[in-house]
């Protein structure tokens, strides 16, 4: 009698996992359904475009700037390598310098650079984007549910979201943060 018991048992059981397999045969993807848009600003990270530029190179002892050694050493430099770039430049020493010291870099490399600023490659890449967003078509995102993309593998700057958030809100109907899974409400629109 038991083993008639466990064979029922066991039947039921196989019914149940071929049931249940023809129901995960029709995954559906419902983010994918809804009208939810999201926003990855990994997209326009700028990978290459933005580098580092170290005056102390030319420095003696990367602390004393003699003008006319200054001046010669700017002139060997291969600019080129900077052609269409964003430059952040930057003393990484503690040196003192004139005022004009960065502006005269900055002439050597006007005919190069897309953009040259004054500070760190992370200064460099929050511009980048303030560029980028302000030439982006927001229309695929008018009154619907944003996603503003969190957990990028690429070092978006905490300063972008915010630059993000600004572009978005004016015409978004909602807006979270993060994943489609696990998002943090952040704005939604007030019912007129």
């Amino acid at each position: 009698m038991e083993q008639r018991f466990d064979e029922r048992r066991s039947k039921i059981r196989i019914g149940n996992v071929i049931k249940s397999t023809s129901k995960m045969d029709e995954i559906v993807n419902k983010v994918a359904q809804s009208a939810l848009e999201v926003f990855d600003l990994e997209d326009y990270f700028p990978d290459d475009y933005v580098v580092e530029l170290d005056i102390s190179q030319w420095l003696e002892e990367g602390v004393l700037l003699k003008e006319s050694d200054f001046r010669e050493q700017l002139k060997t430099v291969n600019w080129n390598a900077f052609e269409d770039k964003y430059v952040a430049l930057n003393c990484k020493t503690d040196a003192i310098l004139p005022a004009w010291t960065f502006a005269l870099v900055t002439v050597h490399l006007s005919d190069f650079a897309l953009k040259t600023i004054q500070g760190s490659k992370k200064d460099a890449i929050i511009v980048w984007y303030q560029d980028i967003l302000n030439k982006l078509d927001y229309t695929n995102y008018f009154q619907k549910p944003v996603i503003l993309k969190g957990c990028s593998k690429k070092k978006v700057p905490n300063e972008v979201y915010v630059l993000a958030i600004q572009k978005l809100q004016p015409i978004a109907k909602s807006i979270m943060f993060g994943e489609a899974c696990s998002a943090v409400p952040l704005y939604k629109k007030k019912q007129s």
